[in-house]
């Protein structure tokens, strides 16, 4: 018998690398997500296959149950290993659901492209920890780490405000649905961001950030309740200021786009995967002549 989880994608609107301090940020989850089906076997091994949006396979590997249930060190990072430190973590959490007796096929199936960053790890946590029966929180935690805003956004169907509080994740789901949203645009900047790497890199420069939290705080809050557009955009602008004088990185508009009329707001981890664009005009043209074909409307991505 098979059974089938799934979970949904994210994007981080406010807070971004701030959150993981404790700083409340704003998180929508997307329309695009990852499920996982597993099936028993006779054989004490899982079988893995992971297909991408366009049915490829990006990942094919058999991995012994003894290898999830040893304590051996796992050398290399490679995707192979990150999977067996997953599923070694989610065993300990749950040493009942693995025998040495009988293994599973599992498959994963991403309904966007895995080079999107919309949450390829987080979707793939939060449906091993349903497989297992753990807390998905704990499994990150223990595995990939990250703030957990991702999972809260692979839990839920609305948009959310979250934070950590004594480094435990405090999820309120919200009302998010301006007027505006038929001039905001979700922008692919063609490169894939590592995350871990991102968080690294911010780790070194963050000094005493209180007074910045505290700035994100109240932009995040305003933004939850901007009245029209301009307030919205302006919100945003201030927000990208804030992150590029912590991060000493110019933003993305800075960057990138200088010349565009209107405003241009990164996600997540800076320099890669999507960008958030406010134009009253549709900006399809402007991107696609720069290169960037990847230009979805809030519509069809946010939940």
């Amino acid at each position: 018998m098979k059974k089938t989880f799934y979970s949904n994608g994210k994007l981080l609107i406010t807070g971004e690398y701030l959150v993981l301090d404790g700083a409340k940020a704003l998180a929508l989850p997307t329309k695009f997500g990852q499920n996982l089906v597993v099936e028993k076997s006779n054989n004490p091994e899982i079988k893995w296959m992971s297909y991408d949006a366009d049915e490829s396979i990006w990942f094919n590997e058999t991995i012994p149950i003894s290898t999830i249930t040893s304590k051996t060190t796992l050398e290399s990072e490679s995707i192979k290993n990150t999977l067996i430190t997953i599923l070694r973590v989610a065993h300990q959490l749950n040493p009942n659901k693995l025998s040495t007796s009988e293994g599973y096929i599992v498959t994963t199936q991403l309904s966007f492209p895995r080079k999107w960053g919309l949450g390829t790890s987080s979707t793939l946590i939060n449906n091993i920890a349903q497989w297992f029966q753990i807390d998905a929180f704990t499994l990150l935690k223990n595995s990939f780490g990250g703030s957990g805003y991702d999972i809260a956004c692979a839990q839920n169907n609305f948009p959310i405000l979250y934070h950590l509080e004594q480094q435990k994740p405090i999820v309120e789901i919200v009302k998010f649905n301006p007027s505006f949203t038929k001039n905001i645009y979700f922008v692919y900047l063609n490169q894939k961001q590592n995350s871990k790497s991102a968080i690294a890199s911010y780790k070194e420069k963050k000094n005493n950030l209180e007074a910045q939290k505290e700035v994100i705080n109240q932009i995040t809050l305003k933004v939850l309740n901007a009245e029209n557009e301009t307030i919205f955009a302006k919100l945003l602008e201030n927000h990208e200021k804030t992150l590029s004088t912590i991060l000493e990185t110019k933003t993305v508009k800075e960057t990138l786009f200088p010349d565009f009329n209107g405003t241009i707001k990164s996600l997540g981890a800076w320099g890669g995967d999507f960008v958030l664009i406010i134009s009253e005009e549709n900006p399809q043209s402007y991107f696609l002549d720069k290169g960037y074909e990847t230009i979805i409307t809030y519509k069809d991505m946010i939940l």
